[in-house]
């Protein structure tokens, strides 16, 4: 059995209590009632629903040296209705293998590739490389031009210091507040098997003081898989630009993520066209 840090511990149950506390009591079947001074479920009532024993999930929640049997921790993700990328939190803060996922090779290469940056260099679109912690390790010249105040200056190139810390963020990023969570919940997402990773404690550290957003968001437990999906930027130079995100592991190593960003039709653009078609069904019309 893979032993379990008391950081691991705590984030376990810090997570159960943030997605118990989610849930309203008729997601499970048991009626609200009165008297309830918490918000979501009780403990006694995850414990019913998932077949565990109340004693045993309240000492989970509360961080004891515990551990639950893969087919518990199933029902507990059941009971608790979690997205495939908070299943996956949950068994990696727990250490242990989910039934239910698929096999995948434990082979790892220590190194990334030389020819990383190379390769970077070579895509046309935007594209960077991501460590564990999220400081860019590679890059190319039209990810640096998109990316103002994070890939095109000084030394500074973690991408979470950049999107809470940098004003210049809050500037180029429409609906920075939402997108900033969203990117500290995949982050939360992906950190679950390093959590005492000396840096990404200093990381975690340093942005839960100097922003109160990141703090708010990080002690949320909030989990989303990185999956995409459209980007909005509104370009100093360049206006509002669209980009459709794409997120590869790297086979060597699978705890560095290449980000790349696919253009896509001006937002603008697409509301001037629809206005023209609009236009045109009204003239049929008449």
């Amino acid at each position: 059995m893979t032993t379990r840090s008391p950081s691991q511990r705590r984030a376990l149950g810090d997570f159960l209590r943030a997605q118990r506390a989610r849930l309203a009591p008729a997601s499970l079947g048991f009626a609200a009632g009165r008297r309830r001074r918490t918000p979501g479920l009780r403990r006694e009532e995850v414990a019913q629903a998932c077949g565990m024993s109340a004693t045993w999930y309240t000492w989970l929640e509360q961080g004891r040296d515990v551990s639950a049997s893969p087919e518990a921790l199933a029902a507990l993700a059941g009971a608790l209705h979690l997205t495939p990328a908070e299943r996956a939190y949950l068994f990696a803060l727990a250490a242990r293998p989910d039934p239910a996922a698929p096999e995948a090779s434990g082979n790892r290469v220590p190194e990334a590739p030389p020819a990383l940056a190379e390769a970077v260099a070579a895509i046309a679109v935007p594209a960077y490389v991501l460590d564990r912690c999220w400081t860019a390790l590679s890059w190319n010249k039209p990810a640096e031009r998109l990316f103002l105040g994070w890939l095109d200056r000084g030394a500074e190139r973690n991408l979470l210091r950049y999107v809470f810390l940098d004003p210049m963020a809050r500037r180029v990023i429409p609906d920075w507040s939402a997108r900033a969570r969203r990117v500290l919940a995949e982050f939360r997402a992906e950190s679950s098997g390093h959590l005492d990773d000396p840096a990404l404690v200093s990381l975690v550290t340093e942005l839960a003081r100097k922003s109160p957003l990141f703090a708010r968001g990080w002690g949320e437990h909030e989990v989303v898989a990185r999956i995409g999906g459209e980007r909005l930027f509104d370009h100093p130079r360049d206006g509002i630009l669209a980009f459709e995100q794409v997120v590869f592991a790297l086979a060597l190593r699978p705890d560095f993520k290449l980000v790349m960003l696919v253009p896509r039709e001006k937002p603008a653009r697409r509301a001037r066209l629809t206005s023209r078609q609009q236009i045109a069904t009204q003239r049929v019309t008449i």
